[in-house]
């Protein structure tokens, strides 16, 4: 039912493909409108809005190492870098 398109951004001009499949998904999803940005071009439309997150610095308190977290730190809980955080998700699996 669907076949592949071709379609030119208008952001920067590149051609991208609009396959059979995001056809489909678009259908299911109501949306009569072709996308008209490239992939590259509506992350970087999307990002643009969000508002820059601030980060903190702390020790990472299973390994000592300097963390960088999206949250500030309290003294009453113990903060992972994102490594040991990850191996302590592992665990948990």
């Amino acid at each position: 039912m669907y076949e592949d398109k071709t379609l030119t951004c208008k952001e920067c001009g590149a051609e991208f493909v609009f396959t059979a499949g995001e056809q489909e998904f678009y259908a299911s999803k109501g949306f009569e409108n072709e996308p008209q940005r490239c992939k590259a071009c509506r992350d970087a439309r999307k990002n643009a809005q969000k508002p820059e997150r601030e980060m903190y610095v702390a020790v990472c308190a299973a390994c000592g190492k300097e963390a960088r977290v999206p949250f500030k730190p309290r003294e009453d809980r113990p903060v992972l870098c994102s490594e040991c955080f990850a191996k302590s998700k592992e665990k948990q699996e």
